[in-house]
């Protein structure tokens, strides 16, 4: 009978144990549920997004509650036909893209046209105005229009939008646009501020379709006399039905700007559905060249 006794409360000790066990594991896994997953997928030869996106990255992990992955061109940035790692979008809470003429083979496409259907939020960066560049006749051809899709930008480098820049020579003034001053993602970015990006020119096309212009620009010392304003940063709902951001602004000097940080982490708290943080974690380290 006492063998019996012994029994019992050994059983019922390691279902205690087991219980209390489980209810210390429980609430971090509730917890690391609850951050939002945002993939960076980068890859443009010039801006060195692959090195300015990771501090950010970093950044929201350490500071602001969020889980991260940095995906690559591999081998290096240079290359056009290979991101590695694609297949996490389809656990991704907000996808964000830094590209340049890249050339994906199909099965790496089809991750990201799989995210975009799914009708998450996104948030890209300048140069993902041509982020594709496949040549004429090619099955994937269509891609080389990503950013009319995803961000109602131009749809390329060039072309009928006749989408260009005002020169390397030249910088930008970035104003808030005075009727959406109010904007949460506007929280902190001050009324204006100076970036190297020299001004992308969108308009008068583009942005299209639904859209909200946040910023604008104006070009100092561009290499055309007729140079005009034009947004530098709007969001919007694209083709597929999903919130975006988008900004032309992006050279690695921008992410070292204090403004410009503002604008980023403002932008990606919304886009994940978080609220804007009301205290800023303070200005980030980017030291970052610029590779022409």
């Amino acid at each position: 009978m006492k063998r019996i006794l012994k029994i019992k409360y050994l059983s019922l000790l390691y279902v205690a144990m087991q219980l209390m066990s489980y209810g210390c594991i429980q609430p971090k896994a509730q917890v690391a549920a609850k951050k939002p997953l945002i993939v960076f997928v980068t890859g443009d030869h010039e801006y060195s997004g692959e090195a300015t996106l990771p501090l950010v990255a970093a950044e929201l992990e350490k500071k602001y509650g969020f889980r991260t992955r940095v995906l690559k061109a591999f081998p290096d940035h240079n290359s056009e036909e290979n991101i590695p790692g694609l297949e996490v979008l389809k656990e991704a809470d907000v996808a964000v893209f830094f590209l340049r003429w890249r050339r994906l083979p199909a099965d790496q496409v089809q991750y990201i046209e799989d995210y975009l259907k799914t009708g998450k939020p996104l948030v890209g960066f300048r140069t993902t105005t041509h982020a594709f560049k496949y040549p004429t006749g090619h099955p994937l051809e269509k891609w080389n229009a990503f950013a009319e899709l995803a961000f109602n930008a131009p749809p390329g480098w060039g072309g009928k939008a006749k989408h260009t820049h005002y020169g390397h020579a030249s910088s930008t003034d970035v104003t808030i646009i005075p009727a959406v001053a109010m904007d949460p993602i506007l929280t902190g970015v001050g009324n204006n501020f100076h970036c190297r990006s020299w001004l992308y020119q969108v308009l008068p096309d583009y942005p299209s379709n639904s859209f909200k212009a946040l910023l604008k620009g104006h070009s100092v010392n561009p290499d055309n006399p007729a140079a005009y304003d034009n947004p530098v940063a709007w969001t919007g709902i694209n083709s597929y039905g999903a919130k975006f951001f988008f900004t032309t602004l992006g050279h690695p000097e921008d992410f070292d700007q204090e403004p410009f940080q503002h604008l980023v982490i403002n932008a990606l708290h919304w886009a994940a559905g978080k609220p804007i943080p009301k205290k800023w974690a303070g200005k980030m380290a980017i030291n970052v060249p610029y590779r022409k």
